[in-house]
């Protein structure tokens, strides 16, 4: 099938999915006191509704169920459940604009993986813009890694909320990396609905380290999460349909601006200088380096046109 090209509308579409991440983890952490490990299982067991309604309604239902990878939806499930994890923690435990930027950090780290583990060429530019990205990492973590301040242990609330925030970007990292590799043998939507099928049952080992019954308003919170979330999946996967990916990656950065209001007028969060000035740091390198993988796909486009007789 050919891709419709529609720049307008696939931005629209990743805005409207970054709209529905932000009210997602907004209401995982209005839910307060609920574990990490109960917050991944409705995160993903109701993300299945959505997803298999739009699978239905595409009539590509039998086609999400066929796989030739089974074992590989399952290392990216449970490397994507401890990222979740960690990252639900951070939620809990931090202000939201600071765990959302914080998670920033996780493409940057694919071109780290990329070039260490895949052996895959990375020029200056990215590596500069890499390494530019994650000083702004550490220009949010460094106030709340306590251990070098003192009178102060790193075992308090935020300091373990910031650590678990970047080890989930790391894991995340990982996950995409899986992610990539499923992509030569998989369809999307078998990726998308595996993944929400597996993490659903591998959640579900937290259950003895400590599940409680939820409030019916936490509840309410838990479900709507989960739909949000599956609905944002669906509105990401199909913005990628009407535009390449250079175009619309950027727009991931206004969940920034999105956090930082709701974390204002929900949860009173004011941002730090530290918190901004890493963010925007972050930003600048993540743009940068979309935009340089712009360009030099745009060279070698003309390249082969040049060496097309």
């Amino acid at each position: 099938m050919t891709r419709r090209v529609d720049p307008l509308r696939g931005i629209g579409l990743k805005v409207l999915s970054v709209f529905c991440f932000v009210i997602m983890a907004t209401m995982l952490k209005a839910t307060q006191t609920i574990p990490s490990g109960e917050l991944v299982f409705f995160r993903c067991f109701f993300a299945i509704l959505p997803v298999t309604v739009w699978l239905l309604w595409r009539r590509q239902l039998r086609s999400a169920l066929y796989t030739r990878n089974p074992m590989g939806h399952v290392v990216r499930s449970i490397i994507g459940v401890a990222s979740m994890g960690m990252g639900f923690f951070a939620l809990t435990r931090l202000p939201l604009p600071e765990s959302t930027a914080i998670g920033y950090a996780s493409p940057l780290l694919i071109v780290v993986f990329s070039a260490l583990l895949l052996k895959e060429q990375v020029h200056l530019f990215r590596w500069t813009a890499v390494i530019v990205g994650l000083f702004g990492v550490m220009v949010i973590l460094w106030p709340r890694l306590t251990l070098f301040s003192s009178g102060q242990a790193l075992g308090n609330s935020e300091s373990l909320g910031a650590l678990a925030a970047f080890g989930g970007a790391v894991l995340t990292a990982f996950a995409m990396m899986q992610v990539r590799k499923l992509t030569l043998t998989e369809r999307t939507e078998a990726i998308v609905i595996y993944f929400f099928l597996c993490a659903s049952i591998i959640s579900l080992l937290s259950l003895p380290f400590g599940w409680v019954w939820p409030t019916p308003q936490q509840a309410v919170l838990l479900v709507g999460a989960g739909f949000f979330g599956g609905l944002g999946q669906l509105l990401m996967t199909s913005s990628y349909r009407y535009a390449d990916m250079s175009v619309i990656a950027p727009f991931e950065y206004v969940s920034l601006l999105l956090t930082l209001v709701l974390g204002f007028l929900v949860f009173g969060d004011i941002p730090t200088l530290a918190m901004v000035g890493g963010a925007l740091i972050i930003v600048a390198s993540g743009i940068a380096v979309i935009m340089r993988e712009h360009y030099l796909g745009l060279d070698r486009v003309k390249a082969r046109q040049a060496n097309t007789p």
